[in-house]
């Protein structure tokens, strides 16, 4: 393992980064839990917004920081 530099990176993409990192994964995980106390049309609705904060997140990224 090699150590990296992570000093380069700007505080505007690192705050960005985790703040979709957390609507991703939370409303994903929000779905599947939706969907384990049968109420199917939220939990769709929960992945259909992760897609779509992924999307734009990528968006964003290449907007923004390319």
């Amino acid at each position: 393992m090699t150590v990296d530099d992570v000093s380069n990176i700007p505080a505007g993409l690192f705050i960005t980064g985790a703040v979709f990192i957390l609507l991703i994964f939370s409303l994903i995980s929000l779905g599947i839990l939706k969907m384990f106390q049968q109420q199917v049309r939220a939990g769709w609705f929960s992945f259909a917004g992760a897609a779509v904060s992924a999307v734009a997140f990528g968006i964003i990224l290449n907007i923004w920081f390319v």
